[in-house]
This record gives structure tokens, C-alpha cells and sequence, in this order.
């Protein structure tokens, strides 16, 4: 099982993704928590690192938490991610080993890592997704 904290962020019907350096697939900023790190800990870190903005930890909330085959990973090897929406302050860049953001809807599912896509159809359930 892979542990994963991740930043949802929704505007307009769309949601924050970033791509990696070398990937073709998209997934919601975030990653795995380090030794003693908290959930909020670990989206403010990884948030800073990803995409250069600070998490306001105060206005972080659950949204859900998603668990689906890991991708690039053997049979088996499943990924939990405990997603979080927050505000945020700067402006969004990428940055460490980010290659781009980009604001996806329903309609680019296909481009998403498996737990994404069971993310991105619990927002179209909720109405949060175009």
C-alpha cells in the first residue's frame, strides 16, 4: 500500500493536475509523508515543493480518500490517497520534478493515474466537475 496526501483543487468545474518530468500521466499534487509528518504536514510540504505556493494549514479540509491499482506499479500494489482541499497562497508554478500544470475536466479522464480517475468520478457524482 502506498500512502499518498494529495491537494484537491477545484475552480470553475475544473481540478488542479500536474504532470511529471518523463510522464505522460496527470495526478493531484501531493505525495507520500515523511517520518512523523501529519496529513496537513505533509500537503503543505509537498504543495511547496510541487507547485511553489503555500497551504494555508488552517483551511485545510478532507474531501475523501480514494484507494485504486498504483500505476507503473506490480498486480496488487495499490495506492491510498487522502485527499484535502485548502487555500493557498502565491501564484502556481511548477517546480522540483513537476514538468506542468494543467486544469483537467470529466473529459480528460483518460489522462489521469487510476486513483485520479476515481477522484475526478466522485466529483462528477457530487456536481463539483464539469
Amino acid at each position: 500500500m502506498i500512502d499518498k496526501v494529495a491537494w484537491l483543487r477545484v475552480e470553475s468545474g475544473r481540478v488542479l493536475t500536474a504532470r511529471s518530468h518523463g510522464k505522460d500521466v496527470y495526478y493531484l499534487p501531493g505525495g507520500k509523508r515523511e517520518a512523523g509528518e501529519s496529513d496537513v504536514d505533509t500537503l503543505v510540504r509537498e504543495v511547496r515543493e510541487e507547485l511553489s505556493v503555500a497551504i494555508v494549514p488552517g483551511s485545510a479540509a478532507h474531501i475523501g480518500t480514494y484507494e485504486a491499482q498504483a500505476d507503473g506499479k506490480a498486480a496488487g500494489t495499490t495506492v491510498r490517497m487522502t485527499c484535502y482541499s485548502a487555500d493557498f497562497e502565491g501564484e502556481l508554478a511548477p517546480a522540483s520534478e513537476i514538468a506542468e500544470l494543467r486544469w483537467l475536466t470529466s473529459a480528460d479522464r483518460a489522462l489521469v493515474s487510476a486513483v485520479t480517475r476515481n477522484v475526478f468520478d466522485d466529483l462528477l457524482r457530487r456536481g463539483l466537475l464539469h
